[in-house]
């Protein structure tokens, strides 16, 4: 018998006994689960950051895995805890956007709002749900409970502003997605916009008031040492990246700035 797997995407850290709680849920529900951590240094409140390493991974996975995702800064409010099946396997977090991106790439066949008690721990903290209801559900699910026993289907989600893409005046306006520890500027663009703007050899960008005309590269080795370059990075996203530098640091760029493409 293959053994679920359930991953963990939180941004609760390592210091507090946040995970523990989460992972002694989840074993004391299905203890034959496989539990693996993506991330739990999401930093804090950073849906953005959540939903990106979320995506990432997500698609690396056996079919059927349970990806749980806890960046819940409305914790406690009327926003709705969900349950997400693919035809990759199933996504279960706070209706925020921290879903959507990975979801979506993963082609989304139904949507719940969990609200079957009987799924969630006895005692529900206002302040917690990631460890009473998230954790719970996403034992349950491995378990082999049918999606529709958590609760009625919904329609729609919560899609966050940084997964769109928008056209101003000719040119494309996007932001960026993530800021690698390498420095590597993730913006949201794919090659889908890169092939709209008719690009081949070179990518003019704007990023601030700075604007760029980056040679698009296969390998970050192809521009010399301490240039900048654009790449489609191992996530299907256009990075601006340093080789063997930090771009971040050297455009002074942070996570959500926006980022242009424009037609030289």
């Amino acid at each position: 018998m293959v053994r679920p797997i359930i991953t963990l995407t939180t941004d609760f850290g390592l210091r507090d006994p946040y995970v523990a709680e989460m992972k002694a849920v989840i074993l004391s529900i299905c203890p034959e689960v496989r539990i693996v951590d993506v991330s739990n240094e999401i930093e804090k409140f950073s849906v953005k950051m959540g939903a990106f390493v979320l995506a990432s991974a997500s698609h690396y996975f056996p079919e059927d895995a349970v990806h749980v995702a806890i960046v819940d800064p409305t914790v406690g409010t009327s926003r709705r805890p969900l349950l997400i099946r693919t035809r990759k396997g199933f996504f279960v977090g706070p209706d925020n956007g921290v879903l959507a991106l990975a979801a979506d790439s993963c082609g989304i066949e139904r949507t719940y709002e969990i609200t079957n008690r009987k799924l969630m721990l006895p005692r529900i903290s206002s302040t917690f749900h990631g460890r009473d209801i998230f954790a719970s559900a996403a034992a349950h699910l491995a378990n082999g409970v049918e999606p529709a026993e958590f609760g009625p289907v919904i329609r729609e989600i919560v899609r966050p502003s940084f997964a769109k893409i928008a056209e101003k005046k000719g040119e494309l306006v996007g932001e960026v997605l993530h800021i690698d520890g390498f420095g590597n500027i993730v913006t949201n663009f794919r090659e889908d916009e890169l092939e709209s703007m008719n690009v081949k050899k070179r990518v003019n960008i704007k990023l601030k008031r700075t604007k760029l005309k980056l040679k698009l590269c296969k390998a970050y080795a192809e521009e010399k040492k301490h240039r900048p370059l654009a790449i489609i990075g191992s996530h299907d996203f256009l990075e601006i990246s340093v080789n063997q530098g930090n771009a971040a640091r050297t455009f002074k760029i942070e996570n959500g700035d926006r980022v242009m493409l424009y037609r030289s």
